[in-house]
């Protein structure tokens, strides 16, 4: 049998290290950017051409190399940085493979223009598929300038899979960030298609972050600095006010080099803990500076990826620095030593029967009432009314009202008004239901005003929720769907007892004719809405609400790609806006029945949903965007206090699904608990 073990040629041995090092334009950038910073350079320009398809050009003034070097450059474990295995772990530059400039060339058209300072010309050389076509003396400023031209032109496969332009750039910019932030002592600029994105002077690392996120972290920024014999942290953290939906704007930096760590974020977000909004991320830039000795950074192809000798360590100085900071800034909360912590806060009594404490017979001595405060008081509560009432009847023992001296001096929180004298609308409706659970009939004299229930007495059972359907879907905001249910829902009960009931402000409860049925309102509320969204963009054509006036929204440039790559779906949503300036948008509408909210806010989590379900799963662009838009618009409106109509609606609207039972993400939606199972629960 012959032999059939051979080495591979040249060639195609580097067309498969490039599969590791070169796997889109932003991975040619990542290379080139970073060794123009370890060339010594204080100017850098990266100019793009088609989100780096057509060219990727680093143009710097760093120390050049010599003709021979140049050669040499393009060779496979050619590199200046290394010598030895000691050096391996004295690592202080960014690159030291010497894969980079071989991959690219094995990929792609390269034309690279060198020269060093003490040289009169430079060399030119032409590159085409690892083979070297020219090499030439020329004329050249100092430094080196490096063209990366029609990438994997060799390769139509590797091609054929990159992402559209307005993906590759967004991480073509994420990378364009990673190196501006590492050194801003470095002037950097970037050309896309002949424009100007980014003019970055050199400067001091806050200036830097403000030019490059803009201009809202001015104001937001707090110095983070802790030093010690094996670790020193230093950098910026935001304000936990200026968090936001999005996790982009996070940076670690070990050594000047650019890591991702979910370690190490963790600690972050340990010394933010009560400090942040339910679904919001810090903003950070942070340098740890470590003895290389005590890290491996080749544990990972793009070198993004590194292990510590001691993460334990590493997590308590970083969490220990964040907190530090917050601290000092004031952000953190402190105690209250004027408050008086014996007294913890009076559960809110009922004014009324059985209390001992009847209202006034008039509010005259009483100050007028707040919106807030009636809003607050509807159901009859007066909170802390009898720590109150003893603080009056202390100043004043021989006041037989004992609420004579309940006034403004007294009250300082916003409920200064009078108890009501009859019940709300809500509260003998549930009366009512109650009563009928019973079997019993209404009894007038349980309300406080006898006509008023006379005359709630006389109109027809079915008036009060025929005068709630009217309103229904106005709290949830969705629009009711023409196609007809794809399955029946669960028979239930008839009479009064077969109403929805909400339980938590988060569950509703329906009783059907095998048992209950438990349904997760919000959870019920994605996949309505996810079916809904999914429908309109079949159709091409969403409902909209016009904004009274157009509201400009900024992003950040990673940002600000994504929402041009989802330019088109979004208008099929009903999103209509246009581009305002660098970064910017002005929205004039948003998709109808979608509640009032800070359309920055709702965009930026849009783009942080899309991220999030457009990433492993490799969803198509409509599909992710009608995820992310469910479950933003549903989480938004959770926990909020239905009418009866609407649960009921809710619950109908829910089996008009085509897969009622689960959420696109494959959460529950409902559970439905059969007879037999409730009888379990009380049989021992």
């Amino acid at each position: 049998m012959p032999d059939i073990i051979h080495l591979l040629p040249e060639y195609l041995a580097n067309q498969i290290a490039a599969g590791e090092v070169v796997q889109r334009p932003a991975s040619v950038v990542k290379e080139l950017l970073e060794n123009a910073v370890d060339a010594g350079a204080t100017q850098v320009q990266l100019i793009v051409k088609e989100a780096g398809k057509q060219l990727v050009q680093v143009v710097d003034n760093g120390a050049g190399m010599s003709p021979t070097d140049a050669r040499m450059s393009l060779e496979r474990h050619a590199t200046s940085k290394i010598r030895s295995t000691e050096d391996l772990f004295r690592i202080r530059t960014l690159g030291f493979r010497g894969e980079a400039l071989a991959s690219i060339a094995a990929v792609a058209q390269v034309e690279i223009r060198t020269k060093q300072r003490e040289h009169d010309t430079g060399t030119l050389l032409l590159v085409e598929g690892s083979q070297v076509t020219s090499q030439l003396p020329t004329a050249c400023p100092d430094g080196t300038s490096i063209a990366v031209k029609n990438l994997f032109f060799n390769v139509p496969a590797r091609r054929n899979f990159l992402k559209s332009n307005a993906v590759e750039m967004r991480h073509i910019l994420d990378e364009f960030q990673h190196v501006a932030l590492a050194n801003p002592q470095i002037a950097f600029s970037l050309y896309q298609n002949e424009l100007e994105v980014f003019g970055l002077p050199a400067g001091k690392l806050s200036q830097r972050v403000v030019a490059l996120l803009g201009n809202g972290y001015k104001e937001q920024l707090a110095a983070c600095e802790e030093v010690t014999h094996a670790i020193a942290v230093r950098g910026f953290v935001g304000k936990p006010e200026s968090s936001k939906k999005s996790r982009g704007d996070q940076f670690f930096f070990v050594n000047n080099r650019f890591i991702r760590s979910a370690y190490l974020n963790h600690a972050v977000l340990a010394a933010y803990e009560g400090l942040l909004a339910r679904d919001t991320h810090p903003f950070y830039v942070l340098f740890l500076e470590l003895d290389p000795k005590s890290i491996d950074i080749n544990v990972h192809p793009t070198k993004t990826e590194i292990k510590f000798e001691d993460e334990k360590t590493v997590y308590a100085v970083v969490r220990a620095a964040v907190k530090q900071s917050l601290g000092l800034h004031n952000i953190a909360p402190s105690l209250d030593f004027d408050g008086d912590v014996n007294f913890a806060p009076i559960r809110p009594l009922r004014a009324g029967k059985g209390t001992g404490l009847a209202p006034p017979a008039a509010d005259d001595h009483l100050p007028p009432a707040t919106a807030a405060a009636r809003a607050a008081s509807a159901d009859g509560y007066r909170p802390d009314a009898l720590a109150a009432a003893a603080a009056a009847a202390t100043r004043a023992p021989g006041n037989a009202a004992g609420f004579s001296s309940f006034s403004a001096d007294t009250r300082r929180d916003g409920y200064e008004r009078g108890l009501p004298t009859r019940p709300t609308e809500q509260a003998r409706r549930e009366l009512e239901a109650f009563y009928r659970e019973l079997g019993q009939p209404v009894r007038p004299d349980d309300f406080t005003d006898n006509a008023t229930a006379r005359s709630f007495e006389a109109a027809a059972p079915g008036d009060a929720l025929a005068a709630s359907s009217a309103t229904t879907g106005g709290a949830l905001g969705l629009a009711v769907p023409d196609a007809p249910p794809a399955r029946p829902a669960p028979a239930r009960e008839g009479g009064a007892g077969s109403r929805a009931v909400q339980v938590q402000q988060r569950y509703v409860l329906v009783p059907v004719k095998s048992g209950v049925l438990l349904i997760d309102q919000e959870a019920a509320r994605e996949r309505i809405l996810y079916e809904q969204y999914r429908q309109e963009l079949a159709r091409a054509v969403g409902t909209s609400q016009t904004l009274l006036f157009p509201r400009t929204v900024t992003f950040s440039p990673a940002d600000f790609a994504v929402l041009r790559e989802l330019t088109e779906p979004l208008h099929a949503l009903g999103f209509i806006f246009a581009e305002f300036g660098p970064h910017t948008i002005a929205v004039e509408a948003i998709p109808a029945g979608m509640p009032a909210q800070d359309e920055k806010e709702l965009l930026e989590s849009l783009i942080e949903q899309f991220r999030t379900t457009a990433g492993p799963l490799q969803l198509d662009q409509g599909e992710g965007l009608a995820r992310a838009l469910a479950r933003r618009v549903a989480v938004g409106t959770a926990a909020t206090r239905l009418p009866e109509a609407e649960l009921n609606n809710l619950a109908d609207r829910l089996f008009a699904c085509q897969v009622p039972g689960y959420t696109p993400d494959g959460r529950k939606t409902l559970v439905l608990l059969d007879g037999q199972q409730l009888a379990d629960f009380f049989r021992k």
